[in-house]
């Protein structure tokens, strides 16, 4: 399998300014998400990239993305029909090849120097499947990801044959169907936020947009596949970065700069913040 393609998918109703939004990435430079989001793309070796937006967004995302914005294909997901329908709209680009998917408000660290996504990209191409990397997750978690089920490939502790897929479950089916061995008791197996995936799930996904049910989530395509082909989930050497939620951007902001090169500042700066609050309180 060879991924020359990828897609972020940017035209939730929530989701739409998040990459927009301005950090200091782990050179010190300013950027946007979406920004630092291809960079992590360019390093697995991806230079055709789409994003899927909103109609009339194309000029924001094109100023957001900088020096890159020239060479980005920008898709229009018309009417808010799910997530999955926003992949599918994107299937003109994909032309019946493999591709890197991504959301457009989640940002990665990564713990070697491959980043989360060349790292995910070589999983893939080795074992020429579909692969959704994934991130032990708690329970409580659960409200806010799509989750697998499966067991863990022989001799790889970092892969799952997968063998169910749910959206937001709740605990209860949680417990019932995405139990695997191996993990911590209370933590299940959450989506990453990035997937490398095969033609096929455009099929799948094809068929959900036909019935005319939305919205139409990715994760009901997915669901389907391990019934058709090969399909596993990776634990990759990295976190994911909700920027979305409460707190996101600045625990995405904090995890960025605790893996840049301005860490000894920071790290100095948090200390003295927490000094102060400590010294107010023993005031009172």
């Amino acid at each position: 399998m060879e991924i020359k393609r990828a897609v972020i998918t940017a035209a939730g109703r929530h989701q739409s300014t998040l990459p927009l939004q301005t950090l200091v990435d782990r050179h010190g430079q300013a950027r946007t998400a979406l920004a630092i989001l291809l960079e992590e793309i360019a390093q697995a070796g991806i230079s055709e990239v789409a994003v899927v937006v909103p109609p009339g967004a194309q000029s924001a995302f094109t100023a957001a993305a900088g020096s890159d914005g020239r060479r980005l294909t920008f898709v229009e997901q018309t009417e808010p029909l799910g997530y999955g329908h926003a992949v599918w709209c994107a299937r003109s680009f994909t032309s019946n090849q493999p591709f890197l998917l991504l959301v457009g408000d989640h940002l990665y660290v990564s713990g070697q120097p491959q980043s989360c996504a060349q790292q995910l990209v070589e999983i893939a191409a080795a074992e020429n499947c579909s692969v959704s990397a994934v991130q032990p997750t708690h329970e409580s978690k659960l409200p806010y990801y799509g989750a697998v089920g499966g067991r863990r490939v022989a001799g790889r502790r970092e892969l799952y044959e997968i063998t169910d897929v749910l959206e937001k479950p709740t605990p209860t089916e949680a417990e019932q169907h995405l139990i695997v061995p191996g993990l911590r008791a209370g933590h299940y197996l959450c989506f990453f936020g990035m997937h490398v995936l095969a033609p096929a799930v455009m099929d799948l996904l094809d068929a959900l947009v036909q019935k005319g049910q939305p919205p139409v989530q990715l994760s009901a395509a997915l669901a389907q596949l391990p019934g058709r082909e090969r399909y596993l989930a990776a634990e990759l050497a990295g976190r994911r970065y909700d920027i979305g939620v409460k707190y996101g951007l600045l625990t995405a902001q904090l995890a960025l700069a605790m893996e840049g090169q301005d860490r000894e500042e920071v790290l100095a700066l948090v200390v003295e913040l927490l000094a102060q609050r400590n010294r107010r309180s023993g005031a009172t």
